[in-house]
């Protein structure tokens, strides 16, 4: 088994790989017979120059198609991967051209450039399509046990069935079967074991058992196992002991984090003011309404703000003074508020917030103390996202989507908290990018979920509780 996962890894490695070398192919071509010429005459090439411009080009196509998920064949669908390579191609020549521009003392003829990108969107396409159906073919959906406790299933199965070329569950076995069937179960050639929900002492029993014999172990953490998680590790005695500290961030954390928060959004500010301008324009001359909209937000220590936005919905949108998410197809939503929400265009006022302090660019996004009070019913440890500012994009919005629940956004939330680091905030920015072209990461909620949402947070934390 560990043969073939190593063997399964290398074939990933090796297609993402190829389908980069053959974009790069394509700017070796650009490069001598578009731009070479127009840097020449400033600067004198050598064969190693040529080398290393190109090698540049490829580290850099690299980096950013690993940080965006261009290179994860089979584990991400093949539009993501698709989508994600060709956002990073877009990056990477954005900043070559700009590269190029610099060295020939010019703006140099950008549509060699543009055509490039063109064939290596249709190169990426192809290379995406032909990868998805060898690895499908080489490596099919993974069989596996899933074994679970008290909470029903039909939530984790719909998450499994949304990748039904990755994985496939055979068969599911509850607890009250018996550990001794559970473990007989496990050993019956499954390509995983799923625990999903279950006491912990049974869960430690079966992931020990399972560790032992080198069987695969997919668990969904609980509030607890976030928290450790982030934990570090001390050797005061002569035996490991995690800490948990009573913070979150240290000064200098706090510091690096602020002057981040600082330069990025006046950087932002500049670039996007243009389209600020003509959004407030639009918002205005559609129904004479005001352009901004206030709305009462927690941060830090639960701490109320004034979050600014511009205006996506009807100006008595909530006239009954109730509090509620946007759902699918809302009406209060203007033709206006769909466009521009679509587009994240009007989060961009939220640039004053983070130039003021009342935010930062990375954090949990903020929620409004009505609805706070409501999830904090069922979930005390919904406060624990306070631990930090809030954020204009957040851990919960690049891995989950707007309508994820409650509790999953909270651990998601919890474990960008409790890892937190510099690199961390940087990789988020450049994935929010991404994220911000996604449109399921702006979908409203079910009426049916968010009845629900509340339900499984209350199911999370009484099972938390039992055990």
């Amino acid at each position: 088994m560990r043969r073939f996962e190593s063997l399964k890894r290398i074939v990933v490695l090796e297609l993402s790989l190829i389908g980069l070398i053959f974009m790069t192919i394509g700017y070796i071509f650009v490069w001598y017979n578009c731009y070479f010429e127009a840097v020449s005459w400033r600067l004198k090439f050598y064969q190693r120059g040529h080398w290393l411009i190109i090698a540049l080009y490829f580290m850099l196509l690299v980096f950013f198609a690993y940080t965006y998920g261009g290179t994860k064949i089979g584990y991400l669908k093949s539009m993501d991967v698709f989508f994600s390579q060709v956002f990073s191609v877009a990056i990477v020549n954005v900043i070559t051209y700009i590269q190029i521009s610099l060295m020939s003392m010019m703006m140099v003829d950008v549509r060699p450039m543009l055509l490039l990108f063109v064939c290596q969107i249709a190169i990426s396409g192809a290379w995406t399509w032909v990868c998805q159906k060898v690895y499908q073919k080489v490596f099919p959906p993974r069989e596996m046990l899933l074994v679970y406790g008290e909470r029903p299933i039909r939530d984790i199965l719909d998450k499994f069935d949304t990748r039904p070329d990755k994985y496939n569950i055979v068969k599911c076995m509850n607890i009250s079967e018996g550990m001794e069937t559970i473990m007989e179960e496990c050993q019956n050639g499954y390509g995983a074991v799923v625990l999903w929900d279950i006491p912990a002492k049974v869960r430690n029993d079966l992931m020990k058992f399972c560790y032992g014999r080198s069987i695969r172990v997919y668990m969904m953490p609980k509030i607890t196992d976030v928290l450790v998680k982030g934990a570090d590790p001390i050797h005061l005695f002569d035996t490991p002991i995690y800490l948990t500290r009573e913070y979150a961030l240290t000064v200098e954390q706090r510091m690096a984090k602020r002057m981040i928060d600082l330069v990025c959004a006046l950087i932002l500010f500049v670039l996007a003011s243009p389209f600020m301008l003509i959004t407030a324009i639009c918002i205005k001359l559609y129904d004479r309404g005001p352009v901004l909209y206030k709305q009462t937000r927690c941060t830090r220590g639960g701490r109320e703000f004034q979050i600014l936005k511009f205006r996506s919905m009807k100006v008595d949108a909530e006239k009954d003074g109730v509090a509620r998410l946007a759902s699918k197809n809302d009406s209060r939503i203007t033709p206006i508020g769909k466009f521009i929400r679509a587009c994240r265009i009007d989060e961009l006022p939220q640039l004053f917030n983070i130039i003021k302090g009342d935010m930062s660019f990375v954090g949990p996004r903020p929620e409004r103390p009505e609805i706070i009070e409501q999830y904090m019913e069922e979930m005390p440890e919904f406060a624990f996202r306070m631990k930090v500012k809030a954020g204009l994009a957040g851990y919960a919005q690049v891995y989950g989507k707007y309508n994820t629940t409650p509790y999953d956004k909270l651990k998601l939330d919890l474990f960008y908290i409790e890892n937190y680091s510099v690199w961390m905030d940087l990789k988020l920015m450049m994935l929010t990018l991404k994220i911000v072209l996604k449109p399921e990461s702006t979908e409203g909620v079910d009426q049916k979920q968010v009845t629900a949402m509340k339900a499984a947070g209350k199911e999370e934390n009484d099972m938390e509780m039992r055990q």
